[in-house]
């Protein structure tokens, strides 16, 4: 497998953040969906990458830089029929590498409290993600889980 950033240019990645933004909305309630579409990960303050296993899409994740420091982890998703397969994980840990060597101090990301999302936020407790408060723009909800952890 490999990890590459991705322009958001071809039919494949958006075809699957379609799915995504679609998935997610079918789980949250609309005033509670934080999962950017494929303009708002074409924003400037965001690197997006791509998981290839060969020539097929597995997975993606995103960073967007808040402040000089602090950057948020957005768009983890793995392809649904490779869950529980290593590539979040693998994802991650190349998320939070890369943060580093942008210079980032901090990440930090809001996932859903629901049920669903209960394997998400196992994954990013196994990466040292502790809960918090909200941070920037987000607003207290009981439909999301806010988490963070220095790099």
């Amino acid at each position: 497998m490999k990890i590459v950033v991705d322009d958001l240019s071809g039919p494949e990645i958006a075809g699957f953040l379609d799915e995504h933004v679609q998935e997610m909305r079918s789980i949250t309630p609309l005033e509670s969906k934080h999962a950017l579409d494929l303009e708002g990960l074409r924003r400037p303050e965001i690197t997006f990458w791509a998981v290839m296993d060969g020539d097929i899409l597995v997975g993606c994740g995103a960073i967007k830089r808040l402040d000089a420091g602090h950057a948020e982890v957005k768009s983890m998703r793995t392809r649904p029929t490779r869950k529980r397969s290593g590539i979040a994980s693998l994802l991650l840990e190349h998320i939070v590498t890369e943060a580093r060597r942008m210079g980032f101090t901090r990440l930090s990301l809001e996932t859903g409290a629901a049920e669903f999302f209960l394997p998400a936020r196992k994954l990013y407790e196994k990466f040292g993600f502790e809960y918090c408060e909200p941070f920037a723009d987000y607003k207290p909800d009981p439909n999301s889980a806010f988490m963070t952890r220095a790099l």
